[in-house]
């Protein structure tokens, strides 16, 4: 099972301290590259985030992006008085009153605002933390299956081109024998308008020379060696995209050679048919796992 390189997920969920929600877009590069935005507190989470993320892709560029929504009223839940700073402050409102001579009740909301009297408690992050890597967890298998579904598409798509290839492969062979027995009568004919005869053996010496010139069974059993193996490669379980890449490669070399080698309106037409067909598999395969 092929899986394509791009791909999109999104999970979201309510706990009790507030909502996570994590989105992720994949596209097609050379190796695993990933980048994520999340808040101030999950930045601790970065090796876990990417070692979370490297269980379900290996390849591709991944941009993660984590929303928290704190729950209402968590915020002053953990709110807390700093006693010894409140009495202190109390105390020096005594001191004050007795330098000043003057009874006066202390203003307590001044005294709230006083900074440090309020602080915040800060909260256990390890529920936050769970919570968020198994929801991460849950949103890269959703991109990973989203990959694969497209991978299933473009895995239709190269069968189809290799199906094409191979039917070409086969046009090709059929008509090399009439090729070459066309190539021997024109030379024949040609050899027939000279003025001189021609030396013996050496008709069938240039017969020989230019079948071997044309010879194209080596290129044809290689373009249907690559098809075997196009195929075998689409059924493997592991990231192919590399491997699937290299194989275009072989495959465009041997299209060029039949090319250059033609000499019939049908070979050259049927390698331009391989050359278009190999570079819509080419296309398809930059974006594969």
């Amino acid at each position: 099972m092929i899986r394509s390189m791009t791909g999109f997920a999104a999970v979201e969920r309510q706990y009790e301290f507030g909502r996570l929600t994590w989105e992720l877009r994949s596209v097609n590069h050379r190796y695993l590259e990933i980048g994520f935005r999340v808040p101030e507190e999950f930045r601790v989470l970065e090796p876990d985030i990417r070692q979370t993320l490297g269980r379900f892709v290996s390849r591709g560029k991944v941009d993660a992006t984590l929303k928290y929504a704190p729950a209402a009223g968590v915020a002053s839940s953990n709110l807390e008085l700093n006693q010894p700073l409140a009495v202190r402050l109390l105390a020096l409102h005594e001191e004050m009153q007795e330098l000043a001579g003057k009874k006066q009740d202390a203003d307590l909301r001044s005294l709230m605002r006083w900074p440090g009297v309020i602080e915040e408690r800060a909260a256990d992050p390890q529920p936050l933390h769970k919570a968020a890597l198994e929801l991460l967890a849950e949103a890269a298998a959703g991109l990973q299956s989203a990959r694969g579904r497209e991978g299933g598409q473009m895995d239709a798509a190269i069968r189809d081109r290799l199906q094409s290839i191979e039917e070409r492969v086969t046009e090709v062979r059929g008509w090399l024998p009439e090729i070459r027995e066309g190539l021997r009568q024109k030379l024949l004919t040609r050899v027939g308008d000279l003025q001189q005869p021609l030396e013996p053996g050496r008709l069938e010496q240039e017969v020989a020379f230019l079948a071997q010139k044309i010879d194209v069974d080596e290129e044809l059993d290689r373009l249907d060696a690559h098809v075997t193996e196009a195929r075998l490669v689409l059924e493997r379980d592991d990231p192919v995209g590399r491997r699937l890449d290299f194989l275009m490669q072989e495959f465009n070399r041997e299209s060029n050679t039949l090319s250059s080698k033609s000499v019939d309106n049908r070979t050259t037409q049927a390698a331009v048919e391989l050359k278009v067909a190999i570079e819509q598999m080419r296309e398809q395969v930059q974006n594969i796992e």
